[in-house]
């Protein structure tokens, strides 16, 4: 059997390649490998969101707005870069495939970048020193983004398979999770040591070097690995149509119409509500773990081991929830869940039947409320991500539904918009966290004892509410999704019959 052709000309991810044999089979390892590239993303993600603020402003010397400014300017740069890389990537044509050359060129440039941004001319004045943030900050982002818009877009080319493409997804997703974690875990633990000169460990400059250089190593290393461990699969990827060249409106147009499809403005609209509930979720969790819970740094780390577990879960979870009751049903059903555990503690805190925070268990120096936070963690993330992967897998089912009716291969464009309204509605969820703190007066610099009780009901009673809400409206959204297992399965029955038509009709033209 020969390779399948589409009727535009364009090469369909079919079963045989002539001269190959059969396409090579999407087994654990393969699925581990290509998940593998992911450690990249989560380790840009946690440093971003992490240690990058607290870096530039208490080590460095930059002021917090100019920090902010200098993020928020690159997160936009990023956002106008997305769907190029993704519109190209979909269109590039090379022996190495659509995806491949982008991510072997993006290797280095993203190391390289992610050193340069631990390791600051720490003697420029302020002004400088912005520019320079502004800058490593652009270039770490558009290279990562050349690596994790076409890897991302893969998750739909490497099979076509309904429930397959969750396991896919899970293992990026799992990845993403321990690469990020660990190191920051690592950081947290093991770099950011006291010293006489910095006492410390937070503000040790030294940490960060150090930080930079193994994050940077890592990047590299999982950029290739992955690369190089589905290098083989290339011949079998769809590649791009022939077209002459369009104008910069048809182009606009064409882009448009494709995205102007019922199941991608759904898996869109509940990533924008999605995004903003995350975003006051993440903005408020300081606020809740240090005056709701009084927490220390340590056991604040502690608790961020569950996520290792729950990850680890949540990979297995998506396959077979995904052939018992489908992606859209399972999805929606666990994000649900994992918001309504996640209130949990605090509801029962409200109630007043959580333990106290001083109560320790036994003659321990263990809070009691730990194990319970850790345990009501565990499920919640496990549920949370389980839904995320789902959500996710279900971008990829979009990709067949938009080329059957276009005759295009379009995952790069549809990762690319996903990713960008995420990150341009990201900045609205902190708002709204601000917003809250500022709706319940919570007072500036107070240590945790110095909180009236009170205050803190209002911040909970005013916080569930506005989280579950978003969280509820994205489920809503998610229902306009209408792609089955069983509609995924005829749309592929659909495009290989064109497919054989054209073939018939190239190899056998009327006269």
């Amino acid at each position: 059997m020969t390779e399948i052709v589409s009727p535009n000309g364009g090469t369909l991810a079919g079963t045989h390649v002539a001269g190959l044999g059969p396409r090579p089979r999407v087994g654990m390892a393969v699925r581990a490998i290509y998940g593998f590239g992911s450690i990249a993303y989560g380790i840009k993600d946690n440093g971003f969101r992490v240690f990058l603020l607290l870096f530039y402003n208490q080590v460095v010397g930059l002021p917090a707005a100019m920090v902010s400014a200098a993020v928020m300017t690159a997160m936009l740069v990023d956002c106008l870069i997305d769907p190029v890389i993704g519109h190209v990537s979909d269109n590039f044509k090379s022996r190495w495939g659509r995806r491949h050359p982008f991510m072997y060129a993006s290797a280095l440039p993203v190391a390289l970048s992610f050193l340069l941004l631990w390791n600051p001319p720490f003697h420029w004045e302020q002004n400088h020193l912005f520019w320079y943030l502004v800058v490593v900050a652009v270039v770490v982002r558009t290279f990562i983004t050349l690596y994790e818009i076409p890897s991302s877009s893969m998750s739909a080319e490497l099979t076509t398979d309904y429930t397959e493409r969750s396991k896919i997804v899970g293992w990026r997703f799992f990845f993403a999770w321990w690469g990020g974690l660990t190191l920051t875990i690592a950081m947290f633990w093991f770099l950011m040591k006291a010293t006489p000169e910095h006492p410390v460990g937070q503000l040790n400059p030294e940490a960060y070097v150090k930080y930079g250089y193994i994050g940077a190593v890592l990047m590299f290393l999982s950029i290739i690995l992955s690369a190089a461990g589905t290098h083989r699969f290339i011949p079998w990827m769809p590649q791009p149509v022939e077209r002459e060249k369009r104008s910069l409106a048809a182009v606009g147009k064409e882009v448009f119409d494709t995205l102007n499809i019922r199941p991608f403005l759904a898996i869109a609209g509940v990533g924008l509500v999605a995004a903003i509930a995350v975003g006051v979720g993440f903005s408020l969790a300081f606020y809740i773990s240090t005056y709701v819970w009084g927490l220390t740094p340590f056991w604040t780390g502690v608790l961020q081991i569950d996520a290792y577990f729950a990850s680890a879960m949540a990979l297995a979870a998506a396959p077979m929830l995904t052939k018992r009751s489908g992606k859209k049903k399972a999805g929606g059903l666990l994000l649900l869940l994992s918001v309504f555990i996640g209130f949990l503690p605090l509801i029962l805190r409200l109630m007043g039947v959580f333990p106290d925070n001083g109560d320790m268990i036994g003659d321990t120096q263990i809070p009691q409320i730990v194990p319970w936070l850790f345990i009501d963690g565990l499920v919640r993330g496990t549920l949370g991500i389980t839904a995320t992967i789902l959500i996710t897998a279900m971008l990829t089912d979009v990709v067949e539904y938009s080329e059957q009716r276009t005759g295009r291969r379009s995952e790069g464009l549809f990762f690319a918009f996903t990713s960008l309204i995420q990150k341009a509605i990201s900045g609205v969820g902190v708002m709204v966290a601000g917003s809250i703190l500022t709706l319940v007066d919570f007072p500036v610099g107070a240590k945790p004892s110095e909180v009236p009780p009170e205050t803190i009901t209002h911040l909970l009673v005013v916080y569930m509410p506005v989280v579950g809400s978003l969280y509820l409206l994205s489920v809503i959204i998610l229902q306009a999704y209408n792609i089955t297992r069983e509609s995924h399965e005829e749309t592929l029955r659909s495009i290989a019959a064109k497919a054989e038509a054209a073939e018939d009709g190239a190899t056998n033209p009327s006269p």
